[in-house]
């Protein structure tokens, strides 16, 4: 939470550093589930305790790629611009915050033809040369967060508005962001990296600590970006990579964004496809992604 100006900042995360997961790819379907791995006490006492649960699903094709998401986050601190809590102090906890993000996004390919989208985002292909290609990606997500209490204190509210007071938030963001990626080949080795960035309609629907229920329509920014290196090779793939998605909306003089970065570390093995293994999910479909 920001004033337009940026004077103030309030930014709300949860304490989790690291999560651990498992993915499937099968016939042409990827799916991944990640939990939080618990935290020694001495980061409870200082930063509380939260509770993490992030889902994808994504389906790629040629030309197209769509994921799905779901995350569930309980349980926040919050660090203030030029307000820090002395060292060894606890910083200020919300443990009755929750907030869920849940939506679909879709890419599309442009040069499909030489450059492969999936080999460097589920290594489901094999990209053999240095290529690159322009994007278009549409998203389609909500996002809601709740409290027993206004998100803000008396003395915030000062700062930021009363408009700003809300007990719970909801908007939902329909974007459409033009953007590039491209990837460095080294034998079997590779270097990605993938920008997008373009204007998104939200829906707005705010509740104020008096009750009041607000609904808005406002026109801001989204952006998402990835990087990644790995190696793909006929069997073993493995690699690192950090995706980043933010999105913002205005509400009065104070503007709400919503940032979920992730730094993944990934390790895997390709089986050979035989027999029913080869099928697609599509291939029931009357067209083909």
């Amino acid at each position: 939470l920001a004033r337009a100006d940026r004077t103030q900042l309030l930014t709300f995360k949860p304490n989790n550093t690291f999560s651990v997961g498992f993915g499937v790819y099968l016939f042409e379907i990827g799916a991944e589930l990640a939990l939080a791995v618990p935290l020694d006490q001495l980061s409870r006492s200082i930063y509380g305790d939260s509770e993490t649960r992030d889902l994808n699903l994504n389906v790629m094709g040629k030309m197209f790629g769509i994921d799905a998401f779901y995350q569930r986050y309980a349980g926040f601190y919050i660090s203030e611009k030029d307000r820090l809590p002395p060292a060894g102090s606890p910083f200020p906890q919300r443990s009755d915050l929750v907030s869920r993000n849940y939506g679909i996004t879709g890419n599309y390919v442009f040069n499909h033809n030489r450059f492969s989208f999936s080999a460097f985002y589920n290594y489901a292909e094999r990209q053999l040369q240095s290529k690159g290609s322009f994007l278009l990606s549409a998203n389609l997500s909500t996002f809601r967060v709740s409290g027993d209490s206004s998100i803000i204190t008396g003395a915030q509210e000062l700062e930021f508005g009363p408009e700003a007071s809300f007990t719970k938030l909801r908007y939902t963001t329909f974007s459409l962001a033009p953007g590039y990626t491209y990837s460095i080949i080294f034998r079997n080795f590779f270097l990605n990296g993938a920008l997008s960035a373009g204007p998104a309609h939200h829906w707005v629907r705010y509740q104020l600590k008096t009750g009041e229920l607000i609904n808005d329509i406002t026109i801001h920014s989204f952006v998402t970006a990835r990087i990644g290196i790995g190696y793909n090779g006929d069997r073993i793939f493995g690699g690192i990579g950090f995706v980043t998605r933010s999105s913002v909306v205005k509400i009065a003089d104070a503007e709400f964004s919503n940032s979920n970065g992730s730094f993944k570390i990934l390790m895997g093995y390709r089986f050979r496809e035989k027999g029913f293994l080869t099928r697609r999910a599509w291939d029931l479909l009357p067209f083909h992604l």
